[in-house]
């Protein structure tokens, strides 16, 4: 398979760049759509790289098609699908993770919905870009939904065993979640040690997902490893998502400068 326009555009970025940050819009998490369109907006006209729109549970059919070509109107940075199931597929998009939850213990979250949606991805022609997906605790919602055996956070040797089997088996990113639940995000995101053994065993690039609140942490996950921050919360939670992207995006610079003066 040719690398598509998404998958190019996200490798030359963190060539010149050394870092990215991605804004992640699930809209169910939102008083309205319209409260999804202006974050995912805002966030990318702040400084995010990418928008993400999708999440574990419902959101499909009109509701998406209607949502991805609004944001796709008024935002100049790539708009992929995270989809929760087969039901997630537009063709208002750019891309869309065509995810294996890794540490599933069940087989239709690591092959079956895939085998399911690819021929519709194919008709349409979307970009899929190939992602291996890793549940770390506390999971929230996608721990629950996807039957998923949950790596306990001080086992990064599990995370770091599964990042690279994801790799061989031919993910071109691979990502760690601690997963979206309000109530269990003072657990924080990925421990950095985990971030740093995920790294150091894969060579594509490496997102890490969850519990990002603060620059401060955005920080450390940078530079503890990561090439990608994958933030949605924060965003949210936000009145300023412009404001707020600025100040992440401004880490980013940071971070991925130092990324590159050490190559």
């Amino acid at each position: 398979m040719r690398i598509g326009k998404v998958e190019r555009y996200i490798s030359e970025s963190l060539e010149t760049k050394g870092a990215m940050l991605f804004s992640l819009i699930d809209p169910l998490d939102y008083r309205s759509p319209e409260d999804a369109v202006k974050t995912a907006t805002e966030s990318a006209r702040g400084g995010a790289d990418l928008v993400l729109l999708g999440g574990s549970m419902g959101m499909q059919g009109g509701i998406l098609d209607d949502i991805t070509k609004q944001i796709k109107e008024k935002i100049d940075v790539p708009l992929v699908i995270f989809p929760g199931n087969t039901s997630a597929i537009t063709t208002n998009i750019d891309a869309i993770y065509f995810m294996s939850l890794l540490n599933s213990r069940n087989p239709y979250w690591i092959t079956q919905a895939q085998m399911l949606a690819a021929p519709v991805i194919r008709r349409l022609r979307i970009e899929p870009i190939p992602v291996g997906y890793i549940v770390v605790a506390p999971g929230g919602t996608v721990g629950w939904i996807g039957d998923v055996n949950i790596i306990p956070r001080e086992k990064p040797a599990i995370a770091a065993s599964l990042a690279v089997a994801g790799e061989f088996m031919g993910n071109k990113l691979i990502i760690t979640d601690t997963g979206s639940n309000p109530q269990m995000q003072n657990s924080g995101p990925v421990p950095n040690e985990m971030i740093k053994m995920v790294k150091s065993m894969v060579s594509v690039p490496y997102i890490v997902a969850g519990g990002i609140r603060t620059a401060d942490q955005l920080r450390e996950v940078y530079s503890s490893g990561a090439d990608i921050a994958q933030i949605g919360t924060a965003f949210e939670d936000h009145s300023d998502p412009y404001k707020q992207a600025a100040i992440f995006a401004k880490v980013v610079k940071e971070e991925g400068g130092k990324k590159i003066g050490s190559r």
